[in-house]
């Protein structure tokens, strides 16, 4: 799969793993203060037409998603060379996403060490199936995990539960510190919308404020999605599973439009954030370029991405994403009955 042996590629990679002060400070400049230039000019809007404000949520979405991307750089401790600033800073961003810092980051972090390993599933992805586990299933899981893979659970429902429900509470299995996490920040998003309604009213705190986190969250669990799913990406026994296959071969190379790629903070580039999730995001294009091992992945396109919307299933004989299509016919059926 290399050209070079898997410790090396990752040492290659590594001399991308440092922080810029003035990178990163420039980076919450021109993301922080030009999103609250849009809340103001949002709110002046309410006064003009609420179609104005509605349209004015997508430029404010798209800085939003940028503060994501210094969000989740600061739980990598990447974005600053001081574990205290990342922390911080991190936490304020994560309000703006309603997110606990350090329960998400905990959460994350599985997801980082899991990524294509078929033994351990279900912490911080999107849940996914082999095909002799799906036909497997009652008719009636079957349905659930259909309607759990359908573009409008993912897209439309899964932002609203991410944000606005899952990180308000925690099982009792997830230790002391993740529950102090999301108790803090359930009380403070409190208090900051109570102010926020007593000062400008429950309506215009909804009518800036929803339409944004859903234009924002929609892209965000996009991304996320098609980061991993996608036709030819990695799953693997557990006792067979490779963490730099899972981190280039698992995870795509969303080629975007450079706009799109800095709206969304690099994260395209998801094959050299799984490799080292230490190199912050301002290095992510320099290190694919750097090294010939990342370069040479083949990207994913555009329209390449909007397809992966029907993988949904691995199938482990061909070793690659089918739609529950192609699960359903026979030869597939009798492949993966072995």
């Amino acid at each position: 799969m290399h050209g070079r042996s898997d410790s090396s590629l990752y040492d290659a990679a590594r001399a991308f793993q440092h922080s810029c002060t003035r990178r990163s400070l420039w980076q919450v400049g021109n993301s922080v203060l030009p999103y609250i230039g849009m809340l103001v000019l949002m709110h002046w809007s309410l006064g003009v037409s609420h179609w104005l404000t509605a349209a004015l949520a997508i430029p404010a979405a798209s800085f939003l998603a940028r503060i994501f991307i210094i969000f989740h750089d600061c739980g990598h401790g990447s974005f600053f060379r001081s574990r205290r600033a990342n922390r911080a800073m991190g936490t304020l961003a994560g309000l703006l996403f309603f997110l606990p810092f350090h329960y998400w980051t905990n959460q994350h972090s599985v997801h980082h060490a899991t990524t294509g390993d078929l033994g351990r599933r279900g912490n911080g992805d999107v849940y996914t199936m082999t095909v002799r586990e799906y036909l497997d299933l009652t008719p009636r899981k079957r349905l659930f995990y259909r309607i759990y893979r359908h573009p409008a659970t993912l897209l439309a429902i899964g932002p609203l539960f991410t944000f606005f429900i899952r990180y308000r509470y925690w099982y009792p299995n997830e230790g002391d510190s993740r529950r102090k996490s999301a108790m803090n920040t359930n009380l403070i998003l409190l208090v900051i919308a109570v102010t926020a309604t007593l000062v400008s009213g429950v309506r215009t705190f909804l009518f800036i404020h929803m339409p944004i986190m859903l234009v924002a969250g929609t892209v965000g669990v996009w991304l996320f999605y098609v980061q991993h799913q996608f036709e030819r990406t990695y799953w693997a026994k557990h006792e067979a599973w490779d963490h730099v296959r899972g981190a280039i071969q698992g995870s795509s190379f969303y080629k975007l439009p450079r706009l799109l790629h800095w709206i969304t903070g690099n994260i395209g580039f998801h094959h050299v954030h799984h490799l080292n999730p230490r190199i912050p995001n301002y290095y992510l294009s320099a290190c694919h370029e750097a090294v010939p091992e990342l370069f040479n992945v083949k990207p994913l396109t555009i329209r390449a991405s909007l397809r992966s919307l029907k993988c949904n299933l691995w199938d482990e004989g061909r070793k690659r994403m089918v739609s529950f299509a192609e699960a359903a016919a026979p030869e597939t059926v009798q492949w993966n009955r072995f």
